[in-house]
């Protein structure tokens, strides 16, 4: 009978190997994601096929391939991906840089920018496609692709969508008449038939239609449209009530805008036109410090 010293002896080797075992590797999925906290701000995910908006654009700081992506994904900086803050998981995304004019898509796969004064955070290879330099930041407009971002949307494991308990129906007995073939069925059949032979190719038609999902790794087209840079604003919240706006561009120095048509007009709170990225940058930092959470950094 083995002594406590020789089971410790014989435990140790399994606890080894059990430690070394290899771990399951994150697959790829669609997701939308629960509530978070980045940068000191909270941002809340949802799905939204029709997304524009304008805003700053920052270069991911990964320069090695290899970690997985929020949704599983591997990142390479020579792809064209990018990271945002509140879209599903993957997207399409066109990204216009309002100051040069270029524009290509991108695929977003991951959360970011950190900061908070950031709109989307390209890999290096987007970035340098659309004349973005790392440590820098560029006035971009960005636009779900919402065909190509349905077909991922389709086409991807998605672990969050609600399991449906359909309860088995009664099989009954099976009632069967042979009916007479309609007309062009005999052809059809005869059609079917020489398919099935040795030598003889099926049409196009007959293939498995395509899923119509962008490819993993999208191509790098680069388009030139004109460029509109715009002024740069931190924009706060928007009111129903007039008189809610202007407490809130009181405590922040901030101004009041309508906006709509007259009788239905909200009222939205800005700062701006500010001179610089620099300025909107503490211009932002003053207004969430001021407890205005849900403030950014737009392009008008």
């Amino acid at each position: 009978m083995a002594g406590p010293g020789r089971r410790r002896l014989l435990l140790l080797p399994l606890a080894g190997i059990a430690a070394c075992a290899p771990q399951p590797t994150p697959q790829p999925r669609y997701m939308v994601g629960a509530p978070y906290q980045l940068g000191g701000v909270w941002s809340y995910p949802r799905e939204d096929f029709g997304l524009v908006q304008t805003g700053l654009a920052s270069v991911a700081a990964d320069t090695r391939a290899g970690r997985r992506t929020a949704n599983g994904e591997v990142h390479d900086p020579q792809a064209l991906t990018a990271g945002h803050r509140t879209l599903q998981l993957p997207a399409i995304l066109r990204v216009t840089n309002l100051e040069t004019g270029l524009e290509i898509e991108v695929r977003v796969n991951d959360r970011g920018p950190a900061n908070p004064g950031r709109m989307v955070e390209l890999s290096r290879r987007a970035a340098e496609l659309i004349g973005l330099r790392p440590g820098g930041a560029a006035q971009v407009r960005i636009a779900v692709a919402p065909e190509a971002s349905q077909a991922l949307a389709a086409g991807l494991p998605n672990e969050e969508a609600p399991r449906l308990a359909v309860a088995t129906a009664p099989l009954g007995p099976v009632q069967r008449e042979d009916l007479a073939p309609p007309p062009g069925a005999a052809q059809a059949a005869r059609v079917r038939e020489a398919r099935a032979l040795p030598g003889v190719a099926a049409s196009p038609a007959a293939a498995a239609p395509a899923s119509g999902a962008p490819p993993a790794r999208l191509p790098e087209r680069v388009a030139r449209v004109p460029a509109q840079p715009g002024r740069l604003y931190v924009e706060a919240a928007t009111f129903g009530r007039r008189d809610l706006a202007q407490q809130q561009a009181a405590r922040i120095g901030g101004g009041v805008e309508a906006i709509g048509p007259r009788g239905r007009q909200s009222f939205r709170v800005r700062i701006g036109p500010l001179a610089s990225v620099a300025e909107a940058d503490r211009a932002l930092e003053r207004t969430l410090r001021a407890g205005v959470s849900e403030a950014r950094i737009l392009v008008d």
